[in-house]
């Protein structure tokens, strides 16, 4: 199986937000990035629209011609805000405030009972919802338990350990990418993975076996600044297809 890519456009919203003017687009980061050969586009809607505005996802789900997935906190506002937008996916995850971006997956596990109702709400408007959450059994069941129907890892422990920890560090967390891949398919659960990844260490992540997206945002714009979006996202789908 072929893993895609999913571009994040949330950065290219806060360096326009730095300012508080029109540029850069957001929206057309995410046409550049389309042509140039990603698979999907993912943007979070924080509840403080730190970033991305509600215009954003708006004049998003009017552009994107791939899929749109808009991350969200599993909140009654930002349940409407999605039914009313109508993207292809939603994905649910934990948010805090003072955190720079999201660092943690969502604790489906202890929070399984409150993440029912909007999992049911948003599949009764024909959105397919998954759960960020970080690689651990008890949150692949809870997420199957609540009717998700796909997850997306956490693979920030992954990349710290590729920066920061020794070759069994970044063994073993790849190991536990391994088994929970294995097991939410088990599930009937897709599996796509993010956080940290960049063009040194995406490889490891797209050779596991299942995994059928890759969302990755600041290391394509970090990229971007110095070589162009287009390059950036054509080299992203060349480390990745490398993996293959």
């Amino acid at each position: 199986m072929s893993v895609k890519l999913g571009f994040n456009v949330d950065h290219i919203a806060t360096i326009r937000e730095a300012r508080k003017v029109c540029e850069p687009d957001p929206v057309a980061a995410a046409v550049i990035a389309e042509l140039a050969g990603c698979n999907s586009i993912t943007v979070h809607l924080r509840e403080d629209k730190r970033h991305i505005q509600d215009r954003d996802v708006k004049l998003l789900r009017g552009t994107v011609t791939t899929k749109m997935n808009l991350e969200m906190a599993p909140s009654q506002e930002m349940v409407q805000i999605a039914i009313n937008n109508q993207p292809d996916t939603v994905t649910l995850v934990p948010e805090i405030h003072t955190e720079l971006a999201t660092e943690d997956g969502l604790n489906v596990a202890a929070k399984a009972a409150d993440l029912v109702k909007p999992v049911i709400t948003l599949k009764s408007n024909d959105i397919s919802v998954g759960v960020f959450i970080d690689p651990e059994t008890e949150q692949v069941k809870a997420a199957k338990k609540i009717g998700a129907d796909f997850v997306e890892f956490n693979t920030s422990k992954y990349a710290t350990s590729c920066t920061l920890g020794s070759k069994e560090e970044i063994e073993r967390e790849i190991s536990a990418l391994q088994d929970m891949t294995v097991l939410a398919r088990k599930y009937g659960l897709r599996v796509k993975g993010g956080r940290g990844l960049n063009y040194r260490n995406v490889g490891a992540i797209a050779a596991i076996e299942g995994v059928e997206e890759l969302i990755v945002g600041h290391s394509i714009i970090s990229r971007a600044v110095m070589v162009g979006m287009d390059r950036a996202i054509k080299d992203m789908v060349e480390a990745i297809r490398n993996a293959d």
